[in-house]
């Protein structure tokens, strides 16, 4: 009877002796990496696998090791058609905004101090009075989303009290965010007024009464009314307000700060807009259409931001000095509005010419096509979404790729599996990317990882 020897596996310490184990030290440090071979030594016995080579289980520590490092936060090729696209980070930031994000958090900077009295400053002093002069308010500050300034506006002026909402502004956006559990959580009591798809000024007034804190308006962030409508001009709301001694708040959500219009955009309601209309305060996001990193900012009265500042809750939910230091860059850009289309990426994007998407369409379908050549690969007409909560009816003109044939599913997750993921979407059986956002900047770079997907 003849009798094979069986091979054991290696021991951890020839394991960590190993040539090709230096590197795996160097790169991901010993405790790592003698974790994983013990992980995969223990794996293999309990499958009673015992005649790996030392090499292979090299090769699987690398590979383990490599994911478990990795970024799980990686940047994408977004080529949804929503430019603005709130599960891809909203709007992409001018490069020397993150520049200036970068060099605050590598460095001790001047957050909470005062250079010229050598004392304590204020953080939102530097953000403050760029916000007062792009938006008229007499005063301003910020917090970490625009969710957030409007829990602290709430809690600041309405705790304990009623706030009257019409019917129609009632939003759930993603996350099953709703501004009825809003305003329970910051402590108001909600006041609905008017219908789903008509509220008229009697509507406000005959709410009022002596639990009533103030009026809001929120801005219908994924969805339009239209048909048989009527809604109350600010104007006219704040008025009614101001007859009753309360506050109307405005909650504008996609803060847009200049007229958009200009470039052939929808208008959309600017805070400067809203305050010269009548409004006591306004709250907007700083990473939709204003272009800049996350953040809400809260304008209005003197007197209103001072109550808004002295609430404990405001500590809780300030923005950081990276954030604060992006956001100071990006609001300086509007500075010089005649070149804001060319400095700001978000708009930059929004305003990029239908010829110039399809330019960019025809060029990648051509290197698609010579990596699927089974496939049938066309340039369609598309629109594009501005942003779910930010424009969201208002679509663009623009161009896609699109990739017809079995299996899409699997040929979506392979482009999602790229160095650089590619984002498309499956509609009407072909995988379509919307071009408007891939750059020719960005052109080399997408066609040179297309090998590795096909």
């Amino acid at each position: 009877m003849t009798t094979h020897a069986i091979s054991p596996l290696p021991s951890l310490d020839a394991l960590l002796r190993a040539p090709a184990a230096a590197v795996l030290l160097a790169r991901f440090g010993r405790s790592a990496t003698t974790e994983t071979f013990r992980r995969i030594l223990a794996e293999r016995r309990q499958a009673r696998l015992f005649h790996a080579p030392e090499a292979e289980i090299l090769d699987r520590a690398a590979d383990v090791l490599a994911a478990g490092f990795a970024r799980s936060q990686r940047p994408v090729f977004n080529l949804t058609g929503t430019v603005l696209h709130t599960n891809l980070g909203r709007a992409p930031m001018p490069p020397e905004a993150a520049a200036a994000a970068a060099e605050a958090m590598r460095s001790a900077t001047s957050l909470e101090y005062d250079l010229d009295t050598g004392k304590r400053g204020e953080r939102d002093s530097h953000i403050a009075p760029l916000l007062r002069r792009l938006t008229g308010a007499e005063a301003a500050t910020v917090v970490n989303n625009n969710a957030a300034a409007v829990v602290l506006v709430l809690n600041t002026l309405a705790s304990g009290k009623q706030v009257a909402v019409s019917r129609g502004e009632l939003i759930e956006i993603g996350g099953a965010f709703r501004v009825p559990d809003i305003m329970s959580r910051a402590g108001a009591v909600l006041k609905e007024v008017g219908t789903t798809n008509r509220t008229h000024a009697r509507d406000y007034a005959q709410a009022i009464g002596p639990e009533m804190a103030a009026l809001m308006r929120v801005h219908q962030a994924n969805y339009k009314i239209s048909g048989f409508t009527a809604s109350v001009p600010t104007e006219e709301l704040a008025r009614i307000a101001h007859a009753a001694g309360l506050p109307l708040i405005d909650d504008l959500g996609s803060g847009s700060l200049i007229d958009l219009a200009r470039w052939g955009l929808p208008h959309e309601t600017t805070p400067m807009e809203s305050l010269s209309a009548g409004a006591d305060v306004v709250t907007f996001s700083g990473d939709k259409l204003l272009g800049g990193p996350q953040a809400g900012l809260i304008v209005g009265s003197k007197a209103t931001i001072a109550q808004i500042d002295a609430n404990p809750l405001k500590r809780a939910l300030r923005l950081d000095k990276g954030r604060l230091a992006a956001l100071e860059v990006v609001l300086r850009l509007y500075l010089d509005p005649d070149r804001l289309a060319e400095k700001l990426p978000a708009l930059r994007l929004l305003t990029r010419a239908e010829a110039d998407i399809r330019a960019t369409a025809e060029r990648m379908a051509a290197l698609i096509q010579r990596a699927w050549p089974a496939r049938p690969v066309t340039v369609e007409a598309c629109r594009s979404q501005i942003g779910s909560g930010a424009l969201p009816v208002d679509l663009l003109p623009s161009a896609a790729v699109a990739i017809g044939g079995g299996g899409l599913e699997a040929l979506a997750s392979a482009l999602r599996g790229l160095p650089c993921p590619v984002i498309g979407r499956i509609a009407q059986d072909r995988l379509r990317l919307d071009c408007r956002c891939l750059e020719p900047a960005e052109e080399a770079m997408f066609a040179a990882q297309l090998p590795a997907a096909s």
